[in-house]
């Protein structure tokens, strides 16, 4: 890595040693990297608050035999076509699908895609996931 700066903290010693059972159970090579995950994690965060871009998805399981529910779903998807990439379909069975729809764009809109798809009558799960475009992070 170029640019590296080498610094210290002060940690009490059970506050270490669980970090170094969390390092452990994670797999991280070593403290370096896992701190350096835990601020990337935390600068990502930051993004979701704002105005910046950001990619995710929303999952969703739902039971395609409600009436209605898949044209009402397509409807929304196409309000949202700003920011969704793209969409995969998969039937779990003859009454469950899963939906997984790819996003990028503003998280107050991925939210409120989300947010949508999941009050309709028939979604039995839905959930989000964002994470950053890698643009303002290392």
């Amino acid at each position: 890595m170029s640019g590296v700066t080498r610094f210290g903290i002060s940690l009490e010693n059970s506050l270490l040693v669980n970090f170094d059972r969390h390092i452990r159970d994670k797999k991280y090579q070593n403290r370096s990297e896992a701190i350096r995950d835990l601020i990337r994690q935390e600068l990502i965060k930051e993004e979701w608050k704002g105005t910046s871009q950001i990619a995710g998805t929303v999952t969703l399981i739902y039971d395609h035999h409600k009436r209605e529910l898949v044209t009402r779903m397509l409807d929304i998807q196409h309000d949202f076509q700003n920011i969704i990439i793209s969409t995969q379909h998969v039937h779990l069975d003859h009454d469950n699908c899963l939906e997984i729809i790819a996003v990028r764009g503003k998280p107050k809109d991925a939210q409120q895609l989300a947010d949508l798809l999941k009050a309709q009558k028939g979604v039995k799960h839905a959930t989000i996931c964002l994470t950053s475009t890698g643009k303002n992070i290392i």
